[in-house]
């Protein structure tokens, strides 16, 4: 007889999953926020990709002004070539916060490049029964994508650790109130590309190379009547262009309630010029469309990254003069 084979931790998520598909329909079910932080919560510091240059003292700091108490994870001090320790490393790291029930948020040291390579080796079973905030932007788009796609939970994009030092005092007052439940809204002043219209919906995305990556695996999203955000950083106009296409190409643009464009910063370009920029390339690729878009939304590789609740329901203005969010 052959022996059993043993099940796959990808393969007991999706079980978990399928039960509580059963249970009400994933596409049925209300996005889920885990429980708002309040002073004496543990928020743990982990790196799920690349190695930290200096330690976060400031970031500690902060956070333990805000009356949390911050773990540290394995990770921080760790290194493998670019990566803040290897694969199994950094999995283990984030599998102990996630299961670590007295752990109420799990804020993402730096981005950089990694997390796609450890994310399967994640068992998230403990997160379903139990979520809780998870906060990070640029590579850590995978587990936005992959928690809203596969749990419907919400998580934030925000300000990282490493960021800290650099960062305005608006963002991090916006981090503060998305982890403590305070009432976010942006106003700010209309493009001139800015395609005007009123709609609301759930809030997804991130990073633009992030999400074309996971695209068609098991952490891609339904953007269908969603509110998408992206961003970017030191990328080709060509390969802005192709990744959007990409996304069309897959159908994923088209059935939108509104795009919301952040920063693009740090953009290069060819010898023989691409003749467009950020936003005359983001226009003519959803120019057939109708739903509102609006472009330089204070978020993204920028000092003034502002906090978004992916998984919220917001409200999107886009007028002749201004651009207001709303999260409802």
């Amino acid at each position: 007889m052959k022996p059993e084979r043993q099940e796959s931790l990808k393969e007991q998520n999706q079980k978990v999953l399928l039960l509580l598909i059963m249970d009400n329909p994933i596409n049925a079910v209300s996005p889920t926020h885990p429980p708002y932080l309040k002073k004496g919560d543990k928020i743990a510091i982990t790196c799920p990709a690349k190695k930290l240059p200096h330690p976060m003292a400031d970031a500690v700091a902060l956070l333990q002004s805000w009356g949390l108490e911050v773990i540290l994870g394995d990770t921080l001090m760790a290194s493998y070539h670019q990566f803040a320790g290897d694969d199994d490393l950094r999995a283990r790291d984030l599998q102990r916060f996630i299961d670590d029930d007295s752990i109420k948020a799990i804020i993402a040291a730096r981005g950089g490049y990694g997390t796609i390579r450890m994310i399967d080796k994640v068992d998230f079973s403990r997160f379903a029964q139990n979520p809780k905030w998870l906060i990070g932007f640029s590579d850590i788009t995978v587990l936005h994508t992959h928690l809203f796609a596969n749990y419907r939970a919400q998580s934030i994009h925000g300000q990282m650790p490493v960021n800290i030092p650099d960062a305005s005092v608006r963002s991090l007052d916006t981090l503060r109130k998305a982890l403590f439940g305070q009432a976010l809204h942006y106003e700010y002043k209309s493009h001139n590309l800015n395609r005007a219209g009123n709609s609301s919906g759930i809030l997804v995305g991130g990073n633009l190379s992030l999400l074309v990556a996971v695209s068609g695996s098991v952490s891609d999203i339904d953007y269908t009547g969603k509110i998408l955000f992206i961003e970017d950083v030191g990328e080709y106009l060509y390969a802005i262009d192709r990744m959007l296409l990409n996304l069309k190409r897959a159908g994923k643009l088209a059935k939108l309630a509104g795009l919301i464009v952040g920063g693009f910063t740090d953009v290069k370009d060819n010898d023989i010029p691409f003749g467009q920029t950020i936003s005359e390339i983001v226009m003519d690729i959803v120019k057939e469309y109708d739903y509102p878009v609006c472009f330089d939304f204070p978020a993204g590789h920028i000092p003034d990254n502002c906090s978004l609740i992916f998984g919220q329901t917001v409200e999107l203005s886009v007028g002749e003069h201004q651009v207001l969010l709303k999260f409802v």
